[in-house]
């Protein structure tokens, strides 16, 4: 049998070049604060080349990105007149109308829905902004708020009114009728 500091090593000739590795008889042989070194060399061993390569795959920073530039404030009224200046052209689609299930809850705005209200739903306005509804076939019209988004689901559809909206333009009994809708400058 061996002595505890000796290691049992065996040579080949195709091993020169490498370390030698220790036999089952050896790591017996070998107190544990030996193992626990020569384990800890082996780890190290293999840790140093990944340390290596990630190190060379790392990417190189990122520019830090320019500073927005935010506009100076506008008072409302100059903001109302751009909008209605911009948006010159006239959507000509479908009306339909929401009341009193919708009572109370939020809007997309944030806003309560009160369906007393001249509010109504476009899908890409911004909340807001004064929309003039004109119905097609009797050329009544009225103007409301826009508070949320919708119609959802109908391609042809382009505003949602609240009940008393509807109820001007008399479209309650229809449910449904061709409309125009301009934005405007104010109520």
């Amino acid at each position: 049998m061996l002595a505890e500091n000796h290691i049992n090593v065996r040579y080949d000739s195709g091993m020169a070049n490498r370390p030698p590795r220790l036999g089952a008889v050896a790591r017996r042989a070998v107190p544990r604060a030996m193992a626990a070194v020569a384990s800890r060399a082996y780890v190290a061993g293999l840790a140093a080349p990944v340390c290596v390569l990630c190190a060379c795959a790392h990417r190189p920073a990122a520019a830090p990105p320019e500073p927005a530039i935010e506009p100076p404030p506008v008072a409302a009224e100059a903001t109302r007149g751009a909008a209605a200046a911009a948006y010159r052209e006239v959507q000509v689609g479908y009306a339909s109308w929401y009341g009193r299930s919708f009572a109370g809850r939020r809007t997309a705005s944030g806003e309560r829905f009160d369906p007393s209200k001249m509010t109504a739903a476009h899908l890409t306005l911004r909340f807001g902004t004064w929309v003039e509804v004109t119905r097609v076939d009797t050329r009544r019209s009225v103007r409301v708020r826009i508070t949320d988004r919708g119609p959802f689901g109908h391609a042809d559809r382009i505003i949602d009114l609240s009940r008393a909206a509807a109820q001007r333009l008399g479209l309650l009994q229809a449910g449904l009728t061709k409309v125009e809708v301009r934005v405007v400058a104010g109520p």
